[in-house]
């Protein structure tokens, strides 16, 4: 018989017999009749084609088929009656933590917004954010230390869910007063230039076209087209020569300042810091790559309502952003 052509009390009753090994006691817990309790009982019977109990010396026996079903029985009972007793989620009285883990980037540009948003509304509610460079954040997330990971993705899989903040674009920067700055560039002058690439994890592991596989799903660790292309493309004359590897962004604009080094970081960044006067942005001679981010959670956590409530309030300030 199909679950929607049941009636779901003959499982409290299943669950409360199972319990006490007695019809009468469950009677007694369920507060009917011992008669009504036979009555359920021969019910579910005929629905699922075994006795599930019998009598014997010591009362009701489980049949092996009740024994198997009891624990799915009494989880899902269980997850019902949740479900009922829950009270609404009160963002102003949540004590939850919330564990992300982001770039560098993205904590400045995602989750400071977050952040002072939560300071108003959920003034309790903690934030940790991790290193979003480990190697084993996929792992993290599937074992439930992490909640969420905000970055750059391409395919995930089934166990995962994914909800787009903003897209980013790339640009390139050199310091001011560079000798590219404020003209025209091609490819092969930028190639003169020695580089700062950004590589995530630390590694030197590129990926393919930029993303590495963490346990199934695809997140991006370089952003830099121009050398992922020359790389790629063997009929490319020119070699960059990178200088320098680093897993953030956070001290790039310092070693350009100092440099004539070239460097591929978001256009958001770039313009935070060519409004500040230390760096200029070089027009690009290629079409700029545009990535989504986005933040990945594990599906278990699609009945969370403090995890939906958080990951909606995300999606709120990156599109009013």
């Amino acid at each position: 018989m199909a679950i929607e052509r049941m009636d779901l009390n003959l499982f409290r009753v299943f669950e409360a017999v199972m319990k006490h090994r007695s019809v009468s006691a469950a009677g007694k817990e369920l507060g009917v009749t011992a008669s009504a309790i036979s009555h359920a009982l021969g019910r579910l019977r005929k629905a699922l084609g075994d006795d599930l109990f019998v009598y014997g010396e010591d009362g009701m026996v489980p049949t092996v088929r009740a024994i198997q079903l009891a624990p799915a029985i009494r989880h899902g009972l269980g997850r019902i009656d949740e479900a009922i007793s829950a009270r609404p989620f009160a963002p102003e009285e949540s004590t939850a933590t919330f564990r992300i883990a982001a770039s560098d980037y993205a904590t400045v540009f995602v989750l400071s917004a977050l952040v002072a948003r939560l300071t108003r509304v959920a003034p309790q509610v903690d934030v940790r954010i991790f290193p979003y460079n480990r190697k084993d954040v996929v792992r993290h997330l599937d074992d439930g230390r992490l909640d969420l990971v905000i970055g750059w993705f391409s395919d995930i899989p089934d166990r995962m869910r994914r909800a787009a903040l903003m897209t980013e674009r790339e640009s390139l920067v050199v310091r001011s007063g560079h000798p590219l700055a404020g003209r025209p560039v091609t490819k092969a002058e930028l190639f003169e230039y020695p580089f700062i690439v950004v590589e995530y994890t630390g590694s030197e592991e590129q990926g393919i076209d930029g993303f590495l596989d963490d346990r199934g799903v695809w997140r991006r660790v370089w952003i830099d087209r121009l050398l992922i292309e020359a790389n790629a493309d063997e009929k490319v004359d020119a070699v960059a020569h990178v200088a320098v590897s680093l897993p953030h962004y956070a001290a790039i604009p310092d070693m350009l300042m100092a440099t004539d080094m070239v460097a591929t970081i978001p256009e958001r960044l770039a313009q935070r810091a060519v409004d500040a006067g230390t760096l200029a942005m070089l027009d690009l001679p290629y079409d700029a790559l545009t990535v989504s981010i986005e933040a990945v959670w594990h599906s278990r956590a699609d009945g969370e309502a403090e995890l939906q409530w958080l990951i909606g309030e995300l999606i709120a300030l990156m599109r009013t952003d």
